[in-house]
């Protein structure tokens, strides 16, 4: 998916958008939210089996989960639509909500391959913002035998210091050695002055 500009007005009238949810009046307020958004092609599921026979059928733009769900959670889900899931959803872009948010269930969602995580109550503000920051990401998909989904750094600073870098772009993290001296104070001091151009 290509990112957006900050200036890109986005209009969701004719994106598909799944909702899982096994409590049913956190589904209607969910899909009423979502409605709301100018969403016009909304399907709803209660259970992760209605929602995976969903995304075998049809393409979606985005995708909204639940994460406590009985028998199979929505971390499993994720998890499940990131490796086996057809490659024309394999990709979407992935919102869970939950009403835990302790550091390790953040982590969780994270590592299951969800792009964003929404706490509980929702409010269509924050909802909003976050379908907004993730159709204009920029993060890159990633797929290995340990994880499947978007970059889980948002952003980019190599590897820790003292570590080996784990990617094949990752730079290397030494510097070498400088290839000339270093300017003196006085030559960037210089570069910081204010000085007429003309064109």
């Amino acid at each position: 998916m290509d990112a957006l500009k900050s200036s890109t007005r986005i209009n969701l009238e004719r994106a598909t958008v799944l909702v899982l949810d096994d409590n049913g009046t956190s589904l209607d307020i969910l899909s009423q939210v979502v409605s709301g958004f100018g969403v016009k092609q909304l399907h709803r599921a209660e259970t992760v089996k209605d929602a995976q026979s969903l995304v075998g059928t049809k393409t979606f733009d985005l995708i909204i989960s639940d994460v406590q769900i009985p028998d199979v959670d929505g971390i499993e889900f994720i998890n499940w639509l990131r490796r086996d899931a057809p490659e024309t959803n394999r990709y979407v872009p992935v919102i869970l909500v939950t009403g835990h948010t302790r550091t390790t269930d953040i982590f969780r969602t994270r590592d299951a391959g969800a792009n964003f995580t929404v706490a509980k109550p929702i409010t269509p503000k924050v909802l909003l913002e976050r379908i907004f920051w993730v159709a204009r990401e920029e993060r890159a998909f990633i797929e290995c035998d340990s994880y499947v989904g978007p970059d889980r750094r948002f952003k980019y600073e190599g590897p820790p210091i003292g570590m080996e870098g784990r990617r094949r772009d990752d730079l290397p993290a030494e510097v070498g050695n400088a290839q000339e001296a270093n300017m003196s104070q006085d030559e960037i001091n210089s570069l910081m002055k204010v000085a007429k151009v003309q064109i």
